[in-house]
């Protein structure tokens, strides 16, 4: 019983963190698109450049829990395979046994669903800048 119970709250946290990633995105969308909504056609280009500020932040942010997430994950495994007379409730991440190349920061920033959600929106600003100032 014990370790299904640790399970259950590594897995509540893993939830969190995925809940956390999906607010980030909506987020970032909303501040982008309401920068572009508040700036006008006659506005300078170094306004529109304020958009990419909320991109590259959230895309950190997102990471960050992406990271968290994988992080869980990894103790998930690790306390699945123990028997319940050695479950501890220990609830570190930053043991060396759960850090991996999946795990690094790098690897999160990269990641298919960062890199092809925030990458786009980087290209959809720069294109909304370079089509709303052409002369």
């Amino acid at each position: 019983m014990s370790r299904v119970h640790h399970l259950e709250m590594i897995q509540s946290i893993i939830r969190r963190m995925a809940g956390n990633s999906f607010a980030l995105k909506g987020w970032a969308v909303t501040l982008v698109s309401g920068i572009f909504a508040l700036s006008s056609k006659d506005s300078d280009k170094t306004y529109f450049l304020v958009a990419y500020i909320p991109i590259l932040v959230f895309w950190g942010l997102d990471a960050f829990y992406l990271r968290q997430e994988r992080l869980f994950k990894a103790l998930y495994d690790r306390v699945r395979a123990k028997d319940d007379e050695t479950i501890d409730f220990d609830m570190n991440t930053s043991i060396p046994e759960l850090q991996s190349e999946k795990t690094a920061y790098c690897n999160c920033i990269l990641s298919k669903t960062e890199f092809w959600f925030y990458l786009p929106l980087a290209l959809l600003s720069t294109a909304v800048v370079i089509i709303t100032h052409i002369p």
